[in-house]
C-alpha cells in the first residue's frame, strides 16, 4: 500500500517531508520519504491512497484507558451488572472507537478477568477491530482499595508478588499498582491517601522488573508519588500532587522523576475545559499548574485520557491533547507525547510510534497539518493499524 500526502512526519524526530509518501507491505513500513523516491519502490499492483492536502503521521497512542468501563455516569455499577461475555462485547466496541479517532496503540491499565488480554489477542489475529492493546490485566490494590471490584485485592508482600506473577503468566505487558486511592471507588481511600507500604511496593516493582515488565503506578497524593518514585516505577499515572488541603508539587521529588526517566501520564479528560465547573476555578487552575510545572521542568509527559471513567469517552484523545496546547506546549512536543514518547514509555518504542522502515504500519492520515493546527487531528481521512486499512465510518 502506497500512501502519498502533502506532508509526512517521518522518523524518531518526526521530520516533516513535503510531498512525501509511505510504503507499507505485510503490516510493516517498507520505506518512507519524498514521494518520487518512495514511488520507485512501489509495485504497479499495490493499492495507492493519495491525500494532496493531508498529513501522514504515526498512529496515536492513548497510554491510559480502561476498556471495561463505559464512560457513563456510573461505570462501576454498569461493570458489576454485566457478565464477562456482555462486557467483552462492549469492550470490542470501545476498542473500535479508539481506532476511529486514530489510536493504533492503547495501554489498558486494569480490567476484569483478563478480558483486555483476550481482546488484544482477538485484535492481533484479525478477529476484532481495534488498536494494539498493551494490557496490565488485573490491577494490584489492597483489600477494599481503589478498583477492588476488578479482582486484584492483595495484602502483604507474598500476595503482591503472587498477583504480579499471575498477571505475568496470563500475558500482561505492564503491571498496574493502585498506590493511592481514587474517586471512582466509593468508600475507599481518598485520592491523596497511600494504599501500600514501602515493602509491598518494593516487592511489586522487584517482581515486575525481574520479569522484564514495567510498572505503572496510579498515584494522586504527594506521599504516594514519592513512594512510587523511591520504589522505581516506570510511569506515574495522574501525578496530581494532591494533599488533604490542595496540591503541592515537591520540587525534590520532581527532580528525581526527571533524573530517573520516569514517565508521567496526567490522563487528562477529553472534557478538561469543564473541570473548573466540576472542581471550582481555583482548584482546577492548581491542577493545571501542576502539569505545567512538570512540563516546564522537563518531565517526560505522555498522553492518555483515562477513557472509560465518567465523561471520558474512547473517542477523546484529540480533544485531550488540546489541554497541553492550552498550557503552552509546542505542537511538536504534544504530538511526540502521543506517538514516539508514549511508545517508549509503553515498551513498544522499537516497533511503533514513528514512521520508520521496519516499524509496524500504524499510520494516521488527517486533512491539514497538525503541526500548524492541532485541530487537524479531528479531521481524519484514514487509519491504518498493523497494515490493516480502517475506513473511518465504514466499520461502525
Amino acid at each position: 500500500m502506497l500512501i502519498t500526502a502533502a506532508h509526512v512526519l517521518a522518523g524518531a524526530d518526526q521530520q516533516v517531508i513535503p510531498d512525501g509518501a509511505v510504503l507499507a507491505r505485510d503490516g510493516v513500513i517498507a520505506c518512507v520519504g519524498p514521494r518520487e523516491e518512495v514511488e520507485r519502490h512501489a509495485r504497479p499492483d499495490e493499492p495507492r491512497l493519495s491525500y494532496p492536502a493531508g498529513t501522514v503521521l504515526p498512529g496515536l497512542i492513548d497510554a491510559h484507558v480502561h476498556l471495561c468501563f463505559d464512560a457513563g455516569p456510573d461505570p462501576v455499577t454498569t461493570l458489576q451488572e454485566q457478565d464477562d461475555e456482555a462486557l467483552f462485547v462492549d469492550m470490542k466496541t470501545h476498542a473500535e472507537q479508539l481506532l476511529s479517532v486514530g489510536v493504533t496503540t492503547a495501554r489498558d491499565l486494569g480490567d476484569r478477568n483478563g478480558l483486555a488480554l483476550r481482546l488484544a489477542e482477538a485484535v492481533s489475529e484479525g478477529q476484532a477491530v481495534g488498536p494494539r492493546i498493551v494490557s496490565a490485566a488485573t490491577p494490584v490494590t489492597p483489600p477494599g482499595g481503589h478498583c477492588w471490584f476488578l479482582g486484584g485485592e492483595v495484602s502483604g508482600t507474598d500476595e503482591v508478588r503472587a498477583l504480579v506473577q499471575r498477571n505475568i503468566d496470563a500475558g500482561a505487558k505492564v503491571i498496574k499498582v493502585m498506590e493511592t486511592g481514587g474517586g471512582l471507588t466509593k468508600g475507599g481511600a481518598k485520592s491523596w491517601e497511600s494504599q501500600f507500604s514501602h515493602e509491598e511496593l518494593a516487592a511489586l516493582v522487584d517482581a515486575a522488573h525481574t520479569a522484564g515488565l514495567p510498572v505503572a503506578a496510579h498515584a494522586h497524593g504527594v506521599d504516594g508519588i514519592t513512594a512510587a518514585v523511591e520504589a522505581g516505577v516506570d510511569t506515574i499515572e495522574h501525578c496530581t500532587w494532591m494533599t488533604p488541603d490542595g496540591f503541592d508539587v515537591r520540587e525534590d521529588v520532581l527532580a528525581q522523576i526527571i533524573e530517573k526517566n520516569i514517565y508521567v501520564c496526567p490522563a487528562v479528560s477529553p472534557h478538561w475545559p469543564m473541570l473548573p465547573k466540576f472542581f471550582g476555578t481555583e482548584r482546577a487552575e492548581a491542577m493545571f499548574d501542576a502539569v505545567c510545572q512538570m512540563a516546564n521542568a522537563g518531565a517526560r509527559l505522555i498522553a492518555g485520557t483515562d477513557a472509560g471513567v465518567q465523561r471520558a469517552g474512547f473517542d477523546g484523545l484529540p480533544s485531550s491533547l488540546t489541554f497541553y496546547e492550552h498550557l503552552g506546549l509546542p505542537k511538536e512536543r504534544i504530538l511526540a507525547m502521543a506517538t514516539t514518547e508514549a511508545a517508549r514509555a509503553l515498551g513498544v518504542g522499537d516497533k511503533t510510534g514513528q514512521l520508520t522502515g521496519g516499524y509496524s504500519a500504524d499510520l494516521l492520515v488527517v486533512d491539514g497539518n497538525p503541526l500548524a493546527d492541532l485541530g487537524a487531528l479531528k479531521s481524519i481521512e484514514t487509519v491504518i493499524a498493523a497494515g490493516r486499512h480502517y475506513e473511518v465510518g465504514a466499520n461502525a
